[in-house]
């Protein structure tokens, strides 16, 4: 019968649990029985973290490396926007933390609280002291809903979500799947973002959903931003503005988010074209993308830079003035959009990066700014945007990706799930670029 398990199967899975609780206890152990000294030190267990912990023990050894992480659980997080479409569960996200960490790694469960990059060391909130002889840091960056005046605590309310937390993903398709008729509000926040083309994803899907579900006639999309355009990339932004026009979706620049009224169902937005004019508009649904910062421990230390972000050099990822610190992914002020594909590309670099570092050589390997977002602009098509440090297009494919495309979907939520898990988390994927070449016959 269809649903049941046949005993071969059913052991099979029993197995893997098994395992997986071995391979956690491990990690866990190791992680309580942790050094004062590591060869590489690396710095959050996210994308970027694991990536380079991964390359660092092919380098000089897993039990020279070390990754310090407080989080129990990992989290793909580009699929959220597909979560809170009811497309994916929110459980199909996570994975624990000790399942992703390199074996024979050492996890330190604690977080940073201190950086002494002259004495080379590393403080944490613990109380341990943590020398190294390379850091990397891949803090990843920092959620700020408590900036918008009425927020976090408007989240108890119903009809307000927001894809970019575990905790309120669900929300967002709880508002979404409730819609009645009114206005269904999407907001950008005034701030550097992960993944930019997130905010704007959600309202593409929900267009989709209400006309799926025949309500869309009773619906006021709105996409409120403080930025004077809808895409940085003008290409892309061209086609999206296509899609806005034809879907009869309301686009406000300008606009940024400022509070959150959850009884009332408002939302106050200031104009930044008329200082000091704001606007108020009544929802039925808001999805609020949080204004977004660099990790407080970094800010204030010796590794940043005058916004806070650590401070690299833009080619190596390399500091700009400690030499054996390094950086990857959204805590640094690398001026590339920040998103899961850009560590991809930054883990090739900084691999090459580190390796010549070791053997005191130049670093000789440049970044290039690559990143990507597939703007999923509804249930089974997506524009996958490639550009970049100067917003130019750098696409993979030999065809014209700012067309609505259904494969590109797949590969957005189904192909690249499997490819950070077991690509990107393991050290073995750098981004297409190699790729990019053969497609383009080595042409581009």
């Amino acid at each position: 019968m269809a649903g049941q398990l046949h005993p071969p199967l059913l052991l099979s899975r029993q197995c893997c649990r098994v395992f997986s609780v071995i391979n956690s206890q491990i990690h866990t152990s190791s992680g309580l029985a942790t050094k004062d000294h590591y060869k590489v030190l690396v710095l959050g267990g996210g994308s970027g973290g694991i990536t380079m912990a991964a390359r660092m023990k092919r380098k000089v050894g897993a039990q020279n490396v070390g990754i310090v992480e407080p989080s129990e659980v990992h989290y793909y997080q580009p699929i959220w926007t597909l979560v809170g479409a009811g497309a994916k569960s929110v459980a199909s996200s996570g994975r624990s933390t000790a399942s992703v960490i390199p074996s024979g790694v050492t996890w330190v469960k604690s977080k940073v609280a201190e950086f002494d990059p002259k004495n080379n060391t590393v403080h944490t909130d613990s109380g341990k002291k943590i020398s190294y002889d390379y850091l990397i840091v891949a803090l990843g960056l920092e959620l700020h809903y408590e900036k918008i005046k009425g927020l976090p605590e408007g989240f108890e309310h119903p009809k307000i979500g927001s894809n970019y937390s575990v905790k309120t993903v669900e929300k967002t398709w709880n508002a979404l799947k409730n819609f009645k008729e009114g206005n269904a509000l999407f907001t950008f926040p005034n701030t550097p973002v992960k993944c930019g083309g997130a905010p704007q994803k959600i309202m593409y899907l929900s267009d989709a959903f209400l006309r799926k579900t025949g309500k869309r006639s009773k619906a006021n999309i709105i996409y409120n931003t403080p930025l004077p355009k809808l895409f940085g990339v003008k290409k892309y932004a061209d086609a999206l503005w296509e899609i806005v026009k034809k879907r009869d979706l309301n686009i406000n620049l300008r606009h940024n988010l400022i509070e959150v009224r959850a009884d009332k169902q408002e939302a106050v937005f200031e104009n930044l074209d008329k200082p000091g004019e704001t606007e108020v508009y009544k929802y039925e649904m808001i999805h609020v993308t949080p204004p977004m910062g660099p990790p407080a421990v970094l800010k204030g230390s010796s590794l940043d830079d005058a916004a806070g972000w650590l401070d690299v050099n833009k080619n190596t990822l390399q500091h700009k003035t400690y030499a054996n610190v390094f950086g990857i992914g959204d805590c640094t002020n690398l001026p590339t959009a920040k998103t899961a594909a850009a560590v991809a590309a930054q883990s090739a670099v900084l691999d090459r990066t580190v390796s010549r570092i070791l053997k005191k050589q130049t670093p000789d390997k440049i970044y290039d700014g690559y990143t990507s977002c597939p703007l999923v602009t509804s249930y089974n098509t997506v524009i996958l945007a490639e550009f970049d440090y100067d917003g130019q297009p750098l696409e993979t494919f030999p065809v014209d990706q700012s067309k609505e495309s259904r494969i590109m979907y797949h590969m957005k939520a189904d192909f690249m799930p499997l490819l950070y898990w077991h690509g990107l988390l393991k050290g073995l994927w750098g981004g297409p670029g190699p790729y990019r070449t053969i497609m383009h016959l080595g042409m581009k």
